[in-house]
């Protein structure tokens, strides 16, 4: 995407004068040029331009609220007096990734009183011998070269005057407070819809437990209704045998009992012979 192009769709309808921060990475540049800032950006704070293929700073408008410049993985090799001259505020400079030999290109950046933190990662002028001792001594302003001071102590992740003081001001009117117990309340809400979605679990596992007990008590009752309905019926069938002896006359009964023991009798003789 044109450098042009970028600037209207990261402006979003609002004035150039309303913008504080204002990203233009790996969009391109024309001719390795600025185009499309101008001073109206008179608010500006904070401007990245990562891998646009940069190789001049000249057309940098006059921003005098810039603090904090980001132009890492371009393809500039000098011309820094630029910057002293048109964002006299500067407190952060990322150069890293350029075309910078000598320590002698640096010279400019003395004019930037407030400069405290500059970096030059993978730029030539690192592999210089006293390279760090060097720019500390030319830039004694500086508090942080590539991320480190003089005495080796790595910087903060993040500077508040590099991402704005007005956190300060949110607490101290109790914004800041109000974020913090908003996010505190939110986690509080997630927790509370986590246990609620477990208690459902239980609920939903005792319930389908108790289906199952009842589904096997059915089957257990089924069973022994049908093991009763069964001696009932062979009960019936003996109490209608002994009913119909019962109503022969004597005769005829001892008749049938004769009878009952004769076969009973054969039966055993038919088994003596068979062994």
């Amino acid at each position: 995407m044109e450098m042009k192009k970028r600037l209207t769709l990261e402006l979003r309808n609002k004035k150039p004068g309303e913008v504080k921060e204002l990203v233009l990475d790996n969009c391109r540049s024309d001719d390795g040029k600025i185009v499309g800032l101008s001073s109206d950006f008179e608010n500006l704070e904070f401007l990245s331009m990562i891998n646009i293929n940069l190789l001049s700073v000249s057309n940098l408008p006059k921003l005098n609220k810039l603090r904090k410049l980001e132009l890492s993985d371009n393809r500039i090799s000098g011309g820094l007096e630029v910057l002293a001259e048109r964002t006299p505020n500067l407190t952060h400079l990322n150069l890293s990734g350029n075309k910078i030999k000598d320590i002698n290109t640096l010279e400019p950046l003395k004019k930037l009183p407030n400069l405290h933190s500059l970096d030059l990662f993978n730029c030539e002028v690192t592999m210089l011998i006293n390279y760090r001792e060097s720019v500390f001594t030319l830039l004694p302003q500086l508090t942080y070269l590539d991320g480190f001071d003089a005495d080796d102590q790595e910087a903060p992740d993040s500077d508040p005057e590099a991402d704005g003081d007005g956190l300060e001001d949110e607490y101290e009117n109790g914004e800041g407070e109000d974020f913090l117990l908003l996010v505190f309340l939110q986690g509080l809400e997630g927790e509370e819809e986590d246990d609620d979605d477990d208690e459902d679990d239980l609920d939903e596992e005792v319930i389908d437990d108790e289906e199952d007990e009842d589904d096997d008590l059915e089957g257990e009752e089924e069973e022994d209704g049908v093991d009763d309905e069964e001696d009932e019926e062979e009960d019936g069938e003996d109490d209608e045998e002994d009913e119909a002896d019962d109503d022969l006359p004597r005769g005829e009964k001892r008749k049938r009992n004769l009878e009952d023991e004769g076969e009973e009798d054969a039966e055993e003789e038919e088994d003596d012979e068979d062994d």
